[in-house]
């Protein structure tokens, strides 16, 4: 007789998908911090990283888990992009990053995010949601 399967506490998937976004959201400003890019790229391993914390989480498959795993997605996009720009706005005004990332108004935002987005970034952040909620179905 196999073994009855563990059920997993409701408030623990909030907590780990919290934790790990934080966590990839550390390392694509990271990254593009040190490549000087903006690595939209990195959006398709966000996809990845929800669609796996979900599923781990125990998460039932559905509707529901692939609408959630597209707007965490798109969240932690636009985060990245937002903190990338205001970091890098910051070390030119002798700033932390979260003073900047405060003070970095919509409109300026947007510019910065706009005429740094290469054609390859702009199909990458597209398809991160769209491939994160094929892959929880």
């Amino acid at each position: 007789m196999p073994p009855a399967p563990r059920r997993i506490p409701r408030w623990l998937l909030p907590v780990m998908l919290v934790v790990a976004s934080a966590c990839v959201l550390v390392i694509w400003v990271a990254l593009a911090l040190y490549l000087g890019r903006q690595t939209g790229w990195m959006a398709l391993l966000v996809a990845l990283d929800v669609v796996l914390v979900l599923r781990l989480g125990g998460m039932a498959a559905g509707t529901r888990r692939a609408l959630l795993a597209a707007l965490v997605t798109v969240i932690i996009s636009a985060l990245a992009l937002w903190s990338v720009h205001a970091t890098q706005l910051g070390f030119a005004f002798g700033l932390t990053p979260w003073e900047s990332a405060l003070r970095l108004g919509a409109h300026h935002g947007w510019t910065l995010i706009s005429l740094t987005t290469t054609p390859l970034d702009v199909v990458a952040l597209v398809a991160a949601p769209l491939l994160a909620a094929w892959w929880t179905r």
